[in-house]
Order: C-alpha cells, then structure tokens, then sequence
C-alpha cells in the first residue's frame, strides 16, 4: 500500500474505489482532482492495481497521487484476484460510510459529480444509488461504433427509465453503497473474469434494501472493437449461467434469457456463432445489423450456459 500525504488526516465520509487492471486510472484521478478544494477530507479515494505487475505504472501513479490534494491510497497486488475479489477488497481498505465504486475508463460529466455524490450521502445517505452512464466524452472512432450503438441502448438509460427495474440496471462503474450494506452482502468471489458480479450482487441487495437511481452521470471512456468486446462475452457465459442458477425467476424476464433459451434448441449452433461473430465483425455492415448480431453472438454463448 502507498498513501500520500493528505491521507492520515482525512476524515471521509465517502471513499471513492477504483480498481484497475492493465490501464492507467491517472487521467480519471486527475479529474477527480479538480475537486479537493471544495470536498475538505470527506472523501477520499483508494485504487487497486489488480496484478497489472507494471513497475513502471506503479511509479508514476505514486509520483501523481503524492502530488495529489485529495488522500490517496494505492494498492498494488502482485497477481490477478478478479473483478469480485478486488472490489471486496477495496471495501475493507476504506473508511468511509459511503462506497462510490468507480471504474477507471469512466469520466465524470460534470464538475461537481463528486459534491453531488457527498452531498447525497450527507442528506439522505441512500443504501444504494446508482448514478448513470452517458457517452458524452467517449470516443467516436468507427471501430468503437458498434459497442457505441450497444451501449447506448442498453446501458445510457435515463433515470427514470432505471427506476422502473432499479435491481437491472446497476453497474459498478458509478455506484454508491451505503457501509451496512455492503457488509450485508459484499460481491460473490465464485463470479470470475468479467461480467454479471454487479447485477447479480444488486439482485441480492434489492430484497433487503432500497435501490435508487440517480442522474450524476459519468462517461465510459472503454469503448471496445467487436473482437473484444466477443472476448469479454465469452468470459461472461459461465458468470450468466451462474447468475441464473441464484436467480432464476428475476434473470427468466431478461431478453438475453429469453434468446439464450430459444437459440439453444437450434441445431449446428455453434457454425450459427460463427456466423453471428462474423456478422459483427463485417465493417461494411450497417452498424446497427452489427449490434443485433453481436447481441445474437452473446446469446449464442450463454445458450450453453442456461
């Protein structure tokens, strides 16, 4: 662990959490930055480097949050733990009442996002809150422009659109959780590589506590390609088969679910993968054909999950 010098005399109401994995948080830290003055110690940020094992990122993200005003930790494990693990592990590292988990690809969209957030805790302190996605800032180049598409239809929700299935649309890139809550029910380290933790975890906490939207959104910067996006989709299917078997009736309603099942009964369904994989991937397609094949892709995968 490495904090600087404003951590020792902090006193944070809320602890920023930010784990990171082969990419650099320092742009994301600072514009965080920007706000110190107005905070006075009541939140503090901590940021895992999850076996990244780059000696040379390590040193300049010292170098930075040494510089910083706001109190900084870093922690740097020496091998990979996963995306549950890490953030479990964020959590027992922070002293705020108040977790605001927060991706490193995500940008703040406005200047007063972490006021906004203090500001929350201290008049309602909410169990659970949920910002908000936009792409606002995100890049426009035409090898983004499918997970752009995706990402717009289903992630970039408006606030009142969230609210109506709160547990649904929770993510980890901008999320409050009261302390007790967290506590109660922390991230389930049997989810592995990539997806499903968060939604899973809000099924869970939905039953015993309030879930709120909120619109104090943030930007994700991490737009993907199609290949990469197809590999994280390809991690995800054990993760979704696991989410099902904990919460069969809320995830038979998901329209992934629903496709999953019915592609399941289609013979030769894994030439029709290859096909919907090449599909997205053909640039001279109409981006929007790209995303429902993508889509097709990943329900291919979690058919032999369900």
């Amino acid at each position: 662990m490495h904090d600087n010098g404003a951590w020792t005399a902090a006193r944070p109401s809320v602890s920023v959490l930010i784990p990171f994995l082969r990419d650099d948080p320092a742009d994301l830290l600072a514009a965080l930055e920007t706000e110190a003055a107005a905070l006075g110690g009541t939140v503090e940020i901590i940021v895992l480097d999850d076996g990244t094992a780059d000696a040379a990122l390590t040193g300049r993200l010292k170098t930075r949050i040494d510089a910083m005003a706001l109190p900084v930790r870093l922690i740097t494990l020496p091998a990979n733990e996963g995306r549950a693990i890490g953030r479990n592990r964020l959590a027992a590292s922070a002293r705020g009442g108040s977790l605001l988990f927060l991706d490193s690809d995500m940008r703040p969209d406005h200047p007063g996002f972490l006021r906004d957030w203090a500001a929350l805790v201290a008049d309602g302190d909410p169990a659970v809150a949920f910002g908000g996605f936009s792409l606002l800032q995100a890049p426009t180049d035409a090898r983004f422009a499918v997970h752009r598409a995706m990402a717009a239809r289903s992630e970039c929700v408006p606030c009142a659109e969230r609210a109506k299935q709160p547990e649904k649309y929770v993510y980890t890139s901008n999320l409050l959780v009261r302390r007790d809550v967290f506590e109660a029910e922390a991230f389930d380290p049997g989810f592995t590589g990539w997806g499903w933790e968060d939604v899973e975890w809000a099924m869970r906490v939905s039953r015993r506590f309030e879930v709120v939207h909120i619109d104090n959104p943030a930007t994700h910067m991490g737009l993907d390609t199609v290949a990469a996006l197809a590999g994280k989709y390809e991690q995800s299917a054990p993760n979704f088969g696991r989410m099902v078997q904990r919460h069969p009736k809320i995830v038979a309603a998901y329209p992934s679910y629903r496709a999953a099942r019915l592609l399941k009964r289609l013979p030769g369904l894994p030439l029709l993968r290859r096909v919907m994989r090449r599909g997205a991937e053909a640039d001279w397609l109409p981006v929007a054909t790209r995303a429902f094949s993508l889509r097709l892709y990943r329900a291919a995968l979690y058919a032999e999950a369900v």
